[in-house]
């Protein structure tokens, strides 16, 4: 069994790495989280290796999301090699999705 620490850490290297991250921040009660699965794995089958998504559970984790400061859910962070390329809250179509991950992925 990981502590949270040890999570944290193994996150932390995943996000440092050069495949893109895109941080998928949800709760099982949200709505809008729940529509934005099948849109993540549309994504996820369009991208294949190009891009890791990870679903992050705010109840579970909120220590990490009073760190990144998520206010509602869900919400969308895209990292690379450590730094955070876009954010943003919300559904969002996957052609739009798409088209972010482009722009700053290639």
């Amino acid at each position: 069994m990981h502590t949270s620490e040890q999570a944290d850490q193994k996150l932390q290297a995943i996000l440092q790495g050069s495949t893109p991250v895109l941080l998928d921040f949800s709760a099982e009660w949200c709505g809008p989280c729940k529509q934005l699965a099948p849109i993540l794995k549309d994504v996820k089958a369009k991208t294949g290796d190009k891009v890791r998504i990870l679903k992050i559970d705010v109840d579970k984790n909120p220590k990490l999301s009073q760190e990144w400061q998520i206010s509602g859910v869900p919400t969308l962070m895209l990292f690379k090699e450590g730094k955070l390329l876009w954010r943003q809250s919300g559904v969002m179509p996957a052609h739009q999705l798409l088209q972010v991950l482009q722009q700053h992925v290639g």
